[in-house]
């Protein structure tokens, strides 16, 4: 039967090549189609290893990693502009972390629900899942400060495309100083930018 060391080895391995796959930068406009044809062919390959972590996960249940899988999947789909089949994924993932009581792994997952929703428009479900993922970090222990400022980054984004500008001041402004206890130079400065109204 196949362990829970195996299901993490196909969601690192997938995970890793999908990152290496984005970051093939294509030297000219053939290279692109080219790149573009590769990226496709690795993704089907990463798909592959995400769903047979998912059916080991499902197998011997475990229901943590059943939702990193499902998380992963998600992002390769949403990197594809698959949005419904992303937001389905991250459904998914909500319920198993859920199942297994982690509430670090359900706002990991919830957060980025919201993200998919803010793309696709549903800035109501977006909002919730955002409130959602920033309750939990805020009341996890052990939580990062990065995931919490990434957590308010989208809130933040989501406020200003609301119209909300002074709310989304405040949000970025918080954001800055957890990057900064992070030490994510680059998250501050967007924060910074941002604030200034860059």
């Amino acid at each position: 039967m196949a362990t829970r060391t195996e299901a993490r080895a196909l969601i690192e391995k997938a995970w890793r090549t999908w990152g290496e796959a984005l970051q093939s930068a294509p030297a000219d406009a053939a290279g692109a189609e080219a790149v573009a044809a590769r990226v496709e062919a690795i993704a089907a390959c990463v798909e592959a290893d995400l769903l047979r972590a998912c059916d080991i996960c499902e197998q011997i249940g475990a229901r943590r990693e059943l939702s990193i899988a499902l998380g992963k999947l998600a992002h390769v789909a949403l990197d594809r502009g698959r949005t419904d089949k992303a937001r389905s994924l991250l459904e998914d993932a909500v319920a198993a972390a859920t199942a297994v009581g982690d509430p670090l792994r359900v706002a990991h997952a919830v957060r980025h629900l919201g993200q998919v929703h803010h793309r696709q428009g549903r800035w109501d479900q977006a909002e919730a899942c955002y409130r959602e993922a920033l309750d939990l970090y805020e009341k996890a222990d052990g939580g990062s400060p990065l995931d919490h400022a990434n957590a308010l980054r989208p809130m933040a984004m989501l406020l200003e495309d609301r119209g909300d500008v002074e709310a989304a001041v405040g949000v970025w402004g918080e954001a800055a100083r957890l990057y900064r206890v992070a030490g994510v130079t680059a998250g501050v400065e967007e924060c910074e930018a941002r604030m200034a109204g860059g």
